[in-house]
């Protein structure tokens, strides 16, 4: 084996719980170990951002992993830490789900080389859909009596939770599900070990009971911490809610400064986590960045590597771009070749006004476009002081009081940027 793997994930901080054993069962030969995913939407986010970098670190410690997409149990919905049952879809969506999954884990993990320990995808679905009910009773159900089942966090949590409808039969039975899931692929794929969150500990652990009682079979189990926040608020949430990997519905741009933006404290603990980054070159970034806190260098470092992971070194560039045009450090050409989705998302919250494409074709002169037209600016003297003063500037670029601004000015066809000093920037949107 090339890597100890819990050796790997110790000192990155991603253990929470081990079955005595595993170590030495990983160390003795190439294993099969899963992770299930929720075909829920058709973008993982980043809060699958721990499970995907445990089985990414897994194959690259020369095991096999399996990704296991849950087709069956999201049309059931698992009790684990939610206080609510799940929406349920149907089979034509679920599919279209896994299939965008799978591309997003191949950002992550090999399924195509060829190679013994290349990655393999299941949904349960193949294997539960010709399950009937009767069968799963007496062929499952019976190995597992439901004193096992109630002593589950999961469970206990949800029974006895404040102004709680209770539990549903159907989110009862979910960890036995989960746990056949074990059992069918310790069976099919020699599938040895399952991995999750903390709060998978209990649907994991059924698992390998069925193993044990069905089988005779010994089955192992791993769990990685939730990731929580210094500041206590949720990781992976913004403002407008999850950072999603696909790029149509969290821009690279907006994903970069979401890591960006992490405090010294958490970037500490991601650089770790999210990032391929061994342990010297961690500790010498950490340390590097103790000295000179204010440069950022860790979370800067975070940043490229988990966005050129999930997107591109490109998308990573661009991100870079977009991130100097807000600050100032750009010129018009940097400004022309953000495209509209990330324009908008770096000038998000930026005061924006609409005038008509019949004023810019006539030419807008500027003392129109900053206060007659726009009210940015409360007067026509304001603008002229500012104008006098040299403290305008569109796109990046100076201008007098007799520059007008035509269709030659606008970027993606329809955006002026006028900016007055460094601090002050305003939006002309020309419909």
């Amino acid at each position: 084996m090339s890597k100890n793997f819990v050796e790997e994930l110790k000192w990155r901080g991603m253990i929470h719980d081990v079955m005595p054993g595993t170590e030495e069962h990983l160390n003795e030969a190439m294993r099969a170990a899963y992770v299930g995913f929720d075909p829920t939407a058709d973008s993982l986010h980043i809060g699958n951002l721990v499970p995907i970098m445990l089985l990414a670190h897994y194959q690259r410690c020369g095991h096999k992993p399996v990704a296991l997409v849950g087709g069956a149990t999201g049309m059931i919905g698992d009790p684990s830490g939610k206080s609510n049952e799940r929406n349920l879809l149907d089979e034509e969506t679920l599919r279209h789900n896994q299939e965008c999954v799978r591309e997003q884990l191949s950002q992550f993990l090999d399924f195509t080389s060829g190679a013994e320990n290349q990655a393999l995808m299941v949904n349960n679905y193949d294997w539960m859909k010709e399950f009937s009910f009767l069968d799963f009773i007496r062929d499952v159900g019976k190995h597992i009596t439901v004193n096992y089942m109630m002593s589950k966090d999961s469970v206990k949590n949800r029974l006895s939770g404040e102004g709680a409808d209770g539990m549903s039969f159907t989110e009862f039975t979910y960890q036995l599900v989960q746990g056949y899931d074990f059992l069918h692929l310790y069976r099919e794929e020699n599938c040895s070990l399952q991995m999750g969150g903390s709060d998978q500990w209990g649907n994991i652990t059924t698992g390998t009971e069925l193993i044990r009682r069905i089988d005779g079979g010994k089955g192992f189990a791993l769990t990685c911490p939730l990731i929580t926040k210094s500041d206590g608020s949720k990781f992976g949430k913004s403002e407008g809610g999850n950072i999603w990997l696909d790029s149509k519905r969290t821009s690279p741009y907006k994903f970069y400064q979401y890591w960006l933006n992490t405090s010294d404290e958490d970037a500490e603990k991601y650089i770790k986590i999210f990032t391929f980054l061994d342990k010297e070159t961690v500790e010498n970034l950490v340390k590097e960045h103790q000295e000179a806190p204010h440069m950022r260098l860790l979370q800067k470092r975070l940043a490229q590597e988990v966005t050129t992971t999930v997107h591109s070194e490109e998308e990573f560039e661009n991100a870079v771009k977009a991130s100097e045009v807000l600050f100032g450090k750009s010129t018009a050409q940097d400004l022309k070749n953000l495209n509209e989705a990330t324009f908008l998302d770096v000038f998000e919250g930026v005061p924006q006004a609409t005038v008509s494409r019949e004023d810019v074709d006539a030419g807008l002169d500027m003392i129109a476009a900053l206060s007659a037209k726009t009210e940015f600016l409360k007067s026509n003297g304001e603008a002229r002081r500012a104008l006098k003063e040299n403290s305008i500037s569109v796109n990046k670029e100076k201008v007098g009081e007799d520059y007008s601004i035509t269709n030659d000015d606008l970027l993606n066809n329809k955006y002026v940027i006028i900016n007055k000093g460094k601090r002050n920037t305003y939006i002309i949107r020309v419909e």
